[in-house]
């Protein structure tokens, strides 16, 4: 009778929690901006003999949408200059509509770490992507530290 007990408890436990919602659910991503720029092209592809020095500035913002749905951008801008000339200049926004079912206090934080952490992905690949088919060398990104960037941007406020 004991396991029939256990068993019983052990079919309820997850229907319960079926009933609860995702802590994170990530419901779009999508490309908002994008832009490539290669000012020097044609004759900037003869300069490539090395690898081109590379600036990237990453950024990360939301603004809610309604209750509990946010939207989060990963703002990335990128410049490459090969025998000090620009190579190319380029541009991403890319964003996530997300719902959350987290306390309060942990909604900033999630919205400004976690979702970033988990559409970084699919930015970088749209990064590389964009590069190699405006015939430029492939170029991958970094992970990106964006606990160290929260904390950063909180110290600054």
């Amino acid at each position: 009778m004991s396991e029939e007990n256990k068993t019983s408890n052990d079919n309820e436990q997850p229907a319960n929690q079926n009933n609860n919602q995702p802590a994170i659910m990530i419901n779009t991503q999508y490309i908002k901006d994008l832009s490539l720029e290669i000012p020097h092209a044609p004759e900037i592809f003869k300069e490539i003999n090395s690898a081109p020095e590379v600036q990237i500035n990453i950024e990360v913002g939301y603004q809610s949408l309604e209750k509990n749905f946010y939207n989060v951008e990963l703002k990335i801008a990128m410049n490459g200059d090969v025998n000090h000339q620009k190579l190319f200049i380029l541009e991403l926004t890319y964003a996530a509509v997300v719902a959350l079912n987290v306390p309060t206090e942990h909604t900033e934080p999630v919205l400004m770490i976690e979702i970033p952490r988990l559409i970084f992905p699919f930015a970088r690949n749209v990064v590389t992507n964009c590069l190699v088919e405006g015939g430029l060398p492939p170029f991958m990104i970094n992970p990106v530290d964006f606990v160290t960037m929260y904390n950063n941007r909180k110290n600054q406020k």
